[in-house]
């Protein structure tokens, strides 16, 4: 039976084990790793997926923000990687980590924002691309794919460069 833990409960060598398989070892040149660079993910909102004691999926979540282009710094969590070992994918497993992630976070939570398939997370988990038309990331990234969730999209800034949370910032 699948069982949804604390990703700190996790060692890191299988977490990283697990993400290498799922995205192969390639996967810190990824524009994703750019955005959230000198950060640590968040613990209270990142799991695991156990089943019959065998890791089978993680989720991160990581602090970063969208600086306007006046220099603001506007704080965003940002999903992802949501992994699943290969041979295990399309059991659902996906699907439960991000259920687990957004019933973790509070009403009014920052807008997540992500790089993933808009069809797929804006079906079952409303991000959209719709917002995020102004936005840059420190590499490359398909615009399409650049997406967020938000209660109130009115409040996100048109313009901006996502990038991790500023250290000044966070003290």
């Amino acid at each position: 039976m699948a069982t949804i833990v604390p990703l700190a409960n996790v060692e890191a060598t299988l977490i990283e084990a697990l993400l290498d398989r799922a995205f192969g070892p390639d996967r810190h040149a990824r524009t994703a790793y750019r955005i959230r660079e000198g950060t640590d993910w968040l613990p209270a909102l990142s799991f695991a997926l156990a089943d019959d004691d065998y890791l089978v999926g993680t989720i991160q979540l990581w602090p970063v923000a969208l600086t306007d282009p006046e220099g603001r710094a506007h704080p965003m969590i940002m999903v992802g990687p949501v992994a699943v070992v290969p041979e295990r994918q399309n059991e659902g497993f996906g699907k439960a980590l991000m259920l687990a992630v957004l019933g973790a976070l509070e009403p009014g939570a920052l807008p997540q924002v992500m790089i993933g398939d808009p069809e797929y997370y804006g079906r079952f988990f409303g991000f959209t691309a719709a917002p995020t038309g102004g936005w840059h990331c420190p590499g490359p990234y398909d615009p399409a794919r650049l997406l967020v969730r938000c209660d109130n999209p009115a409040v996100l800034p048109a313009e901006g460069m996502l990038g991790p949370w500023p250290e000044t910032l966070a003290n």
